[in-house]
């Protein structure tokens, strides 16, 4: 359609994400424990931009004067806004953001050193900024120009900035958290919509040819190693184990297989070894643990050895950071859930932060890793499909050399439809196409009409996810004997949600509708479900929901207060409910038995 004359593209393009979107951000996660790297956390700028008027407007191409070199007036003033410390949530940063869902504009200038050739003969270095987690659409601009747009609020990206660096840079991140029913998640979840950049950015020196990523892992007496190489689609590269005497050239096409006989990681033994990979002039390091997962008949097998999973679910959040939370909030947690006897952790919705796995493998948790495919998504959508699959991909490439994560999840809760099955099918197809050692799962429903475990995703999965709240939303308690009793999976099941809600400290009063909010209610709930479960032979993990109260919109009872409660932790995890100490020695007792 021809515009008219009088036609404005700040005020009257309706249609105006369509321009950011022609440059989506995919694929882009570059392997950088070992790298040294330049910290671009700190003191940012923002402003609120309520109607995404820096992107509606380009405020980012800075245009200030006319042809004729007269000034024109301006609607922002970058280094005049209010400061912010980056990594964090803004909702946290003062009351009139708690709730706050839109745009929003960060900003800051920094400065950097030429780039210049690193050797004679002219090859360059290449610099890249990396994200690590954004909630949720961002938009990059450095020094005036476009870089891309990245979708999904928990998976890391990364922008190449090398043809627009200068002395002195500006970079902006135009961010939007708007819950967006085609969006990965859709507009309806149950957690709180966080927004703002909140983990690390980080500027990247690397070679012209570089080693992008690299999966290292163990399989029937071998260590295997392959690689992935951004400018190059051939040569040799060298794999080095120092501490096991390895030193193996081989070609990129192929990957590698060595005969070894590492210390085979496991919870209680957290062995790591320190890997390298160099190829040309480029060379990277990782601690890897090397272990195997699998999954035979109704067993799951760690090291060949047949594995009960303990485990508990859990949000990314604390009460004082939100998302954006620290190495220390991390460590608390794996040391509560050591102290209930979990060997494995749900990180629910979402992928959690890359510290998360790192340090599960320090200190010994089996982790199930998910992207946020929840609910009712729009799986008739290709775009929607291409987010899922995009965080899919960004959250393998980013743990796949983590010995702790065992598990990859496609999604939770989601109506067994025919446009649903091909969804989740091909994303569980592309999980086993770029990792084929670790197990695909989903957290899926009971069949209700039927009272029996049946969803066609099943076929598609190596361990079955149940979600069941038995005892909660469905108070009669006389149907779960029947649904596993009616159900004859050939595939191990993890429980991945039970649970009920409960005040911290709060006591039955007896006849009352308020009871159910009850530790003791929640209590009873917990030992009716671990007797139940127990007696179940395929039953091989579970992880109750969930492990503390988190933030949630959708919680208005006054119990609950806008936190959803059926934490068996309070919010700040001060404070341990009875349903605990529950799990805490029916755990006891099955890691006793497996002895």
């Amino acid at each position: 359609m021809k515009k008219p004359k009088n036609f404005q593209e700040g005020i009257h393009t309706a249609d105006f994400w369509d321009f950011y979107k022609e440059k989506l951000i995919q694929d882009s996660v570059i392997a950088d424990f070992s790298r040294e790297k330049i910290s671009l956390n700190g003191d940012w700028k923002y402003g609120i931009d309520q109607y995404d008027t820096c992107l509606r407007n380009r405020w980012w191409s800075e245009h200030e004067y006319d042809g004729g070199g007269r000034a024109l007036p301006l609607d922002y003033s970058f280094d005049e806004w209010e400061s912010v410390e980056i990594p964090c949530c803004w909702n946290l940063q003062s009351e009139k953001l708690f709730l706050y869902e839109g745009g929003m504009v960060y900003t800051r200038k920094f400065t950097t050193p030429p780039i210049s050739p690193l050797e004679e003969g002219g090859v360059n270095e290449r610099v890249f900024i990396k994200f690590g987690g954004v909630s949720g659409r961002a938009a990059v601009f450095v020094n005036k120009a476009f870089m891309g747009l990245h979708e999904g609020s928990s998976t890391p990206f990364c922008v190449e900035v090398t043809d627009v660096l200068q002395p002195e840079n500006r970079i902006l991140v135009a961010v939007n958290n708007t819950r967006r029913a085609d969006g990965v998640p859709m507009d309806n979840t149950d957690w709180f919509n966080y927004g703002g950049i909140y983990r690390d950015v980080e500027l990247i020196r690397l070679p012209e040819v570089f080693i992008k990523a690299f999966h290292a892992g163990f399989k029937a007496g071998n260590i295997f190693a392959r690689v992935s190489v951004d400018g190059a689609e051939s040569g040799t590269a060298v794999l080095r184990i120092r501490e096991l005497g390895i030193e193996a050239e081989f070609d990129i096409k192929n990957g590698v297989s060595v005969p070894a006989s590492p210390e085979l990681w496991d919870v209680d033994n957290p062995k790591l070894y320190d890997v390298e990979i160099e190829f040309g002039g480029d060379k990277i390091s990782d601690k890897i643990g090397f272990r195997e997962i699998s999954v035979q008949g109704r067993e799951i097998l760690l090291n060949g050895r047949s594995i009960f999973l303990r485990g508990i679910s859990a949000h990314e959040e604390s009460v004082k950071n939100g998302k954006a939370v620290t190495e220390e909030e991390i460590r608390e947690n794996y040391a509560l859930a050591k102290e209930m006897n979990c060997n494995f952790m749900r990180l629910a919705h979402y992928p959690h932060s890359e510290a998360a796995a790192r340090i599960a493998d320090e200190v010994g948790i089996l982790l199930w890793e998910e992207i946020p495919v929840y609910w009712a998504i729009e799986f008739h959508n290709p775009e929607t499909y291409d987010n899922a699959e995009n965080q899919l991909t960004e959250l393998i490439t980013r743990d796949i050399n983590r010995a702790s994560v065992v598990v990859w999840s496609v999604g939770n809760e989601n109506p067994d439809t025919d446009s649903r099955f091909e969804f989740m099918g091909r994303l569980a197809d592309k999980a086993r196409e770029i990792d084929g050692t670790r197990p695909i799962t989903a957290a899926c429903l009971v069949d209700h009409g039927t009272l029996r475990i049946a969803d066609r995703l099943i076929e598609k999965l190596d361990i079955i996810g149940i979600n069941e709240y038995y005892g909660w939303y469905d108070p009669d308690f006389s149907k779960p004997p029947k649904v596993f009793e009616n159900s004859s999976p050939e595939k191990p099941v993890i429980i991945s949600e039970f649970g009920a809600d409960c005040k911290a400290g709060f006591t039955q009063k007896r006849g009352t509708r308020d009871d159910m909010f009850s530790e003791e209610f929640q209590l009873d709930v917990y030992k009716k479900q671990i007797e139940t479960l127990s007696a179940i032979e395929y039953i091989k993990g579970i992880s109750p929901w969930i492990f503390y109260d988190f933030r949630c919109p959708r919680r208005l009872h006054y119990m609950q207060d806008y936190y959803n409660i059926k934490g068996l932790l309070s919010a700040d995890k001060k404070y341990k409910k009875k349903a605990f100490y529950a799990m805490q020695k029916f755990y006891e007792k099955k890691e006793k038995d497996a002895l």
